[in-house]
């Protein structure tokens, strides 16, 4: 439970724009998480396991813009949450970084790349659709900051409504 207050102090602190603190506080999450025993159970809500952190670290990373970072921690989240059949074993890790390769993609200039990464995980099996719609509102800002006027983007908006009124 304390590693995973850690990472929500952490998170907390990258989307207050808290870069350095942001930094100290994800990097005294892992000499907790390094100095705990693997949990039993990694399908228990409240256990962190290592890739569970890469998770909120990935989250960390978009928010304070280290694009590098949150891409290899995203392919990371999605390797570590699909399984050796391909079957997704955690579908909300899967979506968020799905969102997060999104917004790199739009970062760098890649309109299509975003788009369709935020039409997979909008389009998958998910559980909580207000966190998802949380990281995609933040994919959707990108957008529209970068691409307004683009047909994509708009149609990706619509989608993204229509999700969030069901």
């Amino acid at each position: 439970m304390t590693v995973q207050l850690i990472a929500q102090k952490a998170k907390a602190l990258a989307r207050m724009g808290r870069r350095d603190e942001m930094l100290d506080t994800l990097e005294r999450g892992r000499v907790v998480l390094d100095g705990m025993p693997y949990p039993d159970n990694i399908e228990n809500h409240f256990m962190v396991d290592p890739s569970k952190y890469d998770f909120y670290a990935m989250d960390c990373y978009r928010q304070i813009g280290e694009n590098r970072l949150a891409r290899e921690l995203s392919d990371e989240v999605i390797r570590a949450s699909t399984d050796f059949h391909g079957n997704e074993r955690w579908p909300m890790r899967i979506a968020e970084a799905q969102v997060t390769l999104g917004i790199v993609a739009a970062r760098e200039g890649n309109l299509d790349e975003a788009v369709g990464y935020g039409r997979r995980a909008l389009s998958g099996d998910r559980k909580s659709l207000p966190s998802l719609a949380m990281h995609s509102r933040d994919l959707s800002q990108v957008l529209t900051e970068r691409y307004a006027d683009e047909p994509e983007t708009e149609a990706y908006l619509e989608q993204l409504q229509s999700i969030q009124s069901q």
